[in-house]
């Protein structure tokens, strides 16, 4: 039974899957639901200039590091992609990523829309991208509220940008409305395994079929 499994399995090139929302609308808890619920997928962590917040881990949640390591990775090429938020800067190392897909395993990224675009420029055939909207703006602020993380200085600042963020909702590959969890979960999983199968992405595909022609 093990060696049948073996035979039938083939080899693939990972994917990039990000998910992007404005804050609030839920890209953060499906990604980590993802994570808790698929196998073969891990967590791109991003280096950051911001403060750490409490609970949170180095290495775990993000990479904390000062601005002068920040520029020097930015000029060294080693970022897929960094931008600006909210007077903090965040970036995807790039080495980390790279051996990820060529080993086959897939990488979830928690990032906006301009860090998707770098993304896009940087390895277009990689990239899968899901853009997630909130059900309404009521909706979208009675979220915020809720999670407790941020001051109402930030959460109006949150919702001052969300308009900006939701109108480059077009350059994604796919574009969810976040109702209910459950079916916003399912929807992002449904892509993810149609994405897995792409016949680009594959790439034990041919040895795969010569060998089952041999035995025709």
């Amino acid at each position: 039974m093990a060696r049948a499994a073996k035979a039938r399995s083939v080899a693939r090139r990972g994917m990039m899957l990000v998910l992007s929302s404005p804050s609030g609308a839920g890209k953060t808890t499906l990604s980590r639901r993802l994570l808790a619920e698929e196998r073969g997928i891990e967590l791109s962590i991003s280096v950051t200039t911001r403060p750490r917040r409490r609970g949170e881990i180095d290495g775990k949640h993000y990479h904390f590091i000062d601005t002068k390591k920040f520029n020097q990775l930015a000029r060294a090429g080693e970022l897929l992609e960094h931008a600006e938020v909210f007077g903090n800067r965040y970036g995807t190392p790039r080495k980390p990523v790279e051996k990820a897909l060529k080993q086959g395993r897939d990488v979830l990224f928690d990032i906006d829309w301009q860090g998707t675009q770098q993304l896009r420029d940087e390895m277009p055939q990689d990239l899968v991208s899901v853009f997630v909207l909130p059900p309404s703006t009521r909706e979208l602020a009675r979220r915020l509220h809720t999670r407790a993380q941020d001051d109402k200085h930030v959460i109006r600042e949150r919702m001052s940008k969300a308009s900006g963020e939701m109108s480059h909702w077009a350059e994604y590959d796919y574009v969810m409305i976040n109702r209910n969890l459950d079916r916003a979960f399912a929807e992002v999983r449904a892509i993810l395994y149609a994405e897995r199968l792409k016949r680009e992405r594959q790439t034990g595909l041919p040895a795969f079929v010569r060998s089952l022609q041999k035995k025709i």
